[in-house]
């Protein structure tokens, strides 16, 4: 990257980093986030859908910076464009998934009274799960340099905009492919029942971790074909929900265990909190310590805890629940949503796939196993479904930051960076939250719902017997096994479950293609950070986000 003028394109490491608060910035984020919630709220409620927007936040900076005007030039930085990108995924998906989402839960189950405690308690979830990735990225938990594929996507989006050259090429080649593909131009493969070809799926398959990857193709392809060839639908039976329980457990028992107890394995390395970096020679070290990672878990639990038992005071529970239960729900909650951001965000960090509606789903059922009534429920699912996306999100916000910012080699850059980063997040959120606040009733009152909250009332309503609570204890054995076979690293019980949450044979079978063609090219080595198929694999997600974004809104 070269370094550039000041205030034209300092692209390379500056001294210090773009400030969100500088005037120029700042309007344009106000604005760019407003449209993005907006946007966010008419795609899912119309569709159901969100679209990866961090590409679309890319392309509007890069747009923005190549206006003739004088004061739009400063956003030719591509660290100020990495602010722009944040900030407008920030608040497509906190209108959407984090807030618009768990309010629409109390209006089905017959209680519009609890609206306004849900958006309380949505938004605590919602801004409590960014703070927690803030605390833990780039530890030994969530480190920089794993994956994110959806978070070096962008970055390498960004690049290619301003170096063009070799590596805007092969962007452009990807982009274009993976438009082609998902639209339906190469055609599809025919077996699966589908027009196009999911191309997001074939860039992450080049970028995620492989094994991760693999098991979450499995479990895609499981749930697609079981029911034709066992005559068996896993979902009805609660089977990839059991499974994610048992998986998810593990996985927060495992995090705990390796913020608590440092591997001896990792000797001073561990102390010392270095790494070597997957892109350079030299030590970069790791931003956060160990120490840090089990501060910001037990900083965590206390806000959720307080948080949960804040909403059921807002919310007047104490007339329907005795002490006991108020207590229990509460901790229930705090440590569901937990246990759902470490679910999320491994899946996100590993396979870019993050099955937050699902995962929130799995912890209603736990929660109407233990016999709590349908408004407590309500509330629970909203609570744990707030906080997933925002933490994936910022996840794939702050990958792309610290790709950009140098692999976190320049330590002082990339604190300040990700600090501005996180300011920029929060202000999304936040107009989100506005957005939301004055127009959530343009949506409920013509009967506009997210699919996914029909699928949280009518579960509420019709409760879970004896039957199912044991299903889901039974199928949570295999789930914990895998988890604890495959390790903390790879997370291999979360990603199996994952594919088994979500119906989608095509990107089941693409996600194992991929995976073969990336071990035939790189002879089984991991693909190199800014390499010419790291970057065509960028160009495959953001050609699919552009045409997922671009179609969905034609239909509006």
């Amino acid at each position: 990257m070269t370094a550039g003028k000041p205030g034209n394109r300092d692209t390379g490491i500056p001294g210090s980093h773009p400030r969100t608060f500088e005037p120029a910035t700042l309007a344009l984020l106000v604005a760019a986030s407003v449209v993005g919630a907006i946007i966010g709220l008419q795609i899912l409620t119309t569709l159901g859908i969100t679209p990866n927007t961090s590409i679309i936040g890319v392309l509007v900076a890069i747009l923005v910076s190549r206006v003739p005007i004088a004061i739009f030039r400063r956003f030719r930085s591509i660290h100020r464009q990495n602010l722009v990108q944040t900030n407008i995924s920030s608040a497509t998906f906190g209108a959407a998934n984090s807030l618009l989402v768990p309010i629409g839960v109390p209006v089905l189950i017959g209680r519009p009274d609890l609206v306004a405690p849900m958006l309380i308690g949505a938004t605590l979830g919602m801004l409590i799960d960014v703070a927690m990735l803030y605390w833990f990225f780039d530890s030994r938990l969530f480190p920089g340099h794993a994956p994110w594929p959806v978070g070096i996507a962008a970055a390498e989006a960004i690049r290619a905009g301003d170096e063009a050259g070799r590596r805007g090429a092969v962007l452009g080649a990807g982009a274009a492919a993976g438009v082609a593909g998902s639209s339906g131009l190469f055609g599809g493969l025919g077996f699966w029942g589908a027009s196009g070809i999911p191309m997001a799926a074939l860039g992450i398959a080049f970028l995620g971790n492989v094994w991760a990857l693999a098991l979450f193709g499995i479990g895609l392809l499981v749930r697609a074909y079981a029911p034709g060839i066992v005559g068996v639908d896993l979902n009805q039976q609660l089977i990839p929900h059991g499974i994610m329980i048992g998986a998810g457990l593990v996985a927060l028992g495992q995090a705990v265990v390796f913020v608590v107890w440092r591997s001896r394995r990792s000797g001073a390395a561990a102390a010392s909190g270095e790494r070597t970096s997957r892109v350079h020679e030299e030590p970069a070290p790791l931003s956060r310590s160990d120490r840090d990672a089990g501060v910001a878990l037990l900083r965590g639990i206390g806000l959720y805890v307080v948080a949960a038992l804040l909403l059921t005071a807002i919310a007047g529970f104490w007339t329907e629940m005795s002490p006991p239960q108020l207590v229990g729900w509460a901790l229930f909650a705090a440590v569901a949503c937990i246990a759902a951001e470490f679910i999320v965000g491994f899946s996100a960090m590993h396979a870019g796939w993050f099955p937050a509606f699902a995962t929130a789903l799995v912890f209603l059922i736990v929660g109407l196993a233990l016999g709590f009534p349908a408004p407590a429920a309500g509330l629970l699912v909203g609570f744990v479904a707030s906080g997933g996306p925002a933490f994936a999100d910022a996840g794939y916000d702050l990958k792309a930051g610290w790709y950009l910012r140098g692999h976190g080699r320049r330590q002082q850059f990339e604190r300040a960076g990700r600090r501005q980063q996180i300011i920029a997040a929060v202000l999304g959120l936040l107009a989100a939250l506005v957005v939301v606040s004055l127009f959530h009733d343009h949506y409920f009152d013509r009967d506009m719902f997210p699919p996914v909250v029909r699928v949280y009332a009518v579960t509420i309503q019709s409760g879970i017997d004896s039957s199912s609570a044991g299903n889901l204890l039974l199928w949570a054995i295999p789930g914990a096994l895998i988890q604890l076979i495959g390790g903390g690293r790879r997370q291999l019980g979360v990603l199996f479950a994952t594919g088994l949450l979500v119906l989608n044979a095509a990107a089941g079978w693409v996600v194992l293609l991929g995976i073969v063609i990336r071990i035939v090219l790189t002879r089984g080595e991991r693909v190199p950070e800014g390499s010419p198929l790291t970057v065509l694999a960028a160009g495959f997600i953001a050609g699919d986000a552009l045409w997922a974004f671009g179609s969905s809104v034609l239909r509006l």
